[in-house]
């Protein structure tokens, strides 16, 4: 366990027993957030998160990329706030729960990974921890290494379209748990932002090449226009 992943598992031990400080405002928090950020968080919410579930991208978004759930997002990757994975996956699974026609049993949930190097600079993946808190409520079974990223990928977001495809080409492989085992079912993938889908894309096709079904991805947010 290195020095981030102590921290956040010490803040997360604290925080059943003190009250500690919001990281989106720093006021008393008996909870991750602070009642006036959860609320605030809250508003995040988009209205019919499976809006895009039936395009070609099947993906279920939980909220609108801005506001306070980007502050949010930006505490929990770049601040050292693991514990702010259990809320936020937890939101992401019961709204999946509210669409019993898309949330089917029969799925495996695979987060997306991130590259070694900067997995040891951040201490965690937020999406394997999303995952986990989105398995916790909705019971499916969790597969942290079914893809692996082999390529330190730079930043997607301020890249143009070819140079995103440049950028993920050859950055991920099948993962240690699939290349054991086979998942049975088809693989729901875990995400924190969805933008262009670029990443999700490079995930299903090797997937795919892999002879596994991909039912779609849940992401936590996607920006207003995407």
């Amino acid at each position: 366990m290195n020095k981030r992943q102590w921290t956040g598992l010490v803040k997360s031990f604290l925080n059943l027993f003190l009250k500690s400080d919001c990281p989106l405002c720093q006021r008393p928090a008996t909870a991750e957030f602070c009642p006036y950020c959860r609320k605030q968080l809250q508003r995040c919410q988009l209205a019919t998160p499976g809006q895009y579930w039936e395009t070609d991208r099947a993906v279920f978004v939980w909220g609108e990329y801005g506001g306070a759930l980007k502050r949010a997002i930006a505490a929990f990757k770049y601040e050292n706030n693991p514990q702010l994975g259990k809320p936020l996956g937890g939101w992401l699974a019961e709204a999946w729960l509210n669409y019993p026609e898309l949330a089917i049993d029969n799925l495996t949930v695979v987060p997306i990974p991130l590259h070694k190097e900067k997995l040891k600079q951040r201490g965690f993946n937020q999406a394997e921890l999303l995952a986990e808190s989105f398995c916790e409520l909705t019971g499916l079974p969790l597969q942290r290494h079914g893809l692996e990223r082999v390529k330190y990928t730079q930043a997607l977001f301020q890249l143009s379209a070819q140079q995103r495809q440049a950028e993920m080409k050859d950055a991920l492989i099948l993962g240690k748990d699939f290349r054991r085992r086979l998942p049975r079912d088809r693989v729901l993938l875990v995400d924190d932002i969805y933008t262009s889908g670029t990443t999700v894309k490079s995930a299903i096709k090797i997937l795919k090449q892999s002879g596994i079904s991909v039912y779609g991805t849940v992401a936590l947010a996607t920006p207003k226009k995407t």
